[in-house]
């Protein structure tokens, strides 16, 4: 071999080799470099720059290219320089002009802004109205709710039932309870016209009342399984018949620890009367205004989502049969809720929330 060619032979360092071949085996490295890193490993084994093209499939000067430059600059060499691109039109004061807008003031005539509003406000177009607020993340056309909890003990059954979530007793098992009330039987003026291709599902905007049900439910943390009962009406009297569904669906030597809203028909001198002769059954409130700790809300979610809602039902027996057979596939292969949060990160979130509003407010 001609001794100009051998001196243009890269020779990799053992750091320079591993850096190479670490671009090649990351899946996030763009193809062109991987491409380059290639090449050199590929030349510095001694193989000619035809040699190297036609193995990688590419040309004898990219091969070139790419060897001359990691020669001069080494692994710097390969990767690409960053481009100036197009010189910014919009500057900074702009930019702070239509953030500061955006955030202390309102249309005259508008509750929020629009990017069409501000941009006839501001003097830019809609779409840099749009980059800007993309950038510094403002949605002013999405409102969200919140309550935050007065209950005096809010702290101590929030370290309660996450415990309970998180490192539940042994012999023991968890339900979460509560009820889905008012659920109404929805029958439609007019037949449904069903999906076709190019066409969604198509129904009257009205309808007919055909009466209502409450579903009671127990969720089991551990399993994902739900017990599930109807009842017409929503009383401490059904909230009893329930409890005693549990007391049967529950084996006799395993402890209940019950999670649950401070509803009123849970609190009645007919219900702790049958409590107190049933030490098994422990009681856990959650605090008022706190129904996100409850786990089987989001069970509710599921059934509203996947029958109740888009659900037609021409009687109340109708509906409730419609909840039970969603219950009975349900519980073929239920999944459980896995609680992620531990009481302190909960409880950390809270007031880091709470010293926004405050700072807000001053």
């Amino acid at each position: 071999m001609p001794n100009h060619y051998t001196r243009e032979i890269p020779v990799l360092s053992d750091s320079e080799r591993a850096e190479l071949e670490r671009w090649i085996r990351r899946p996030n490295t763009a193809q062109a470099l991987a491409l380059r890193a290639r090449i050199i490993l590929e030349s510095s084994e001694g193989h000619s720059d035809q040699t190297v093209a036609e193995k990688l499939g590419t040309s004898r000067i990219t091969a070139g290219k790419w060897r001359r430059r990691f020669l001069e600059q080494r692994c710097d060499g390969l990767i690409d320089l960053q481009r100036p691109g197009k010189p910014r039109t919009v500057s900074d004061e702009v930019v702070e002009q239509v953030i500061t807008k955006t955030l202390e003031s309102t249309p005259r005539h508008a509750t929020h802004w629009s990017t069409r509003k501000m941009s006839e406000a501001s003097g830019v177009s809609t779409s840099t109205v749009s980059r800007i607020w993309r950038a510094f993340g403002l949605k002013p056309h999405r409102v969200e709710t919140f309550k935050l909890s007065k209950d005096p003990l809010f702290i101590e059954k929030v370290r309660d039932i996450v415990g309970l979530y998180l490192s539940p007793p042994e012999r023991a098992v968890v339900l979460c309870v509560d009820e889905k009330s008012q659920i109404q039987a929805l029958d439609r003026t007019e037949p449904i016209l069903p999906l076709r291709p190019g066409l969604p599902e198509r129904r009257t905007h009205d309808y007919k009342r055909c009466g209502t049900t409450s579903l009671f439910a127990a969720l089991n943390v551990a399993t994902g399984e739900v017990i599930g009962r109807c009842y017409r009406r929503h009383r401490s009297t059904e909230f009893l018949k329930f409890l005693r569904v549990i007391d049967r669906s529950v084996p006799k030597d395993t402890e209940i620890h019950i999670v649950l809203d401070n509803y009123s028909t849970h609190k009645t001198a007919l219900i702790h009367n049958w409590l107190l002769r049933r030490p098994r059954f422990h009681l856990h409130f959650t605090p008022t205004s706190s129904s996100w700790l409850n786990l089987v809300e989001r069970w509710f979610a599921m059934i509203t989502n996947d029958q109740i809602r888009r659900g037609t039902h021409r009687s109340t027996r109708e509906l409730e049969t419609a909840i039970e057979d969603y219950l009975k596939i349900y519980n073929e292969d239920p999944k459980p809720f896995i609680w992620t949060k531990s009481a302190d990160q909960i409880l950390e979130s809270i007031k880091t929330y709470c010293t926004r509003i405050n700072d807000t407010l001053h």
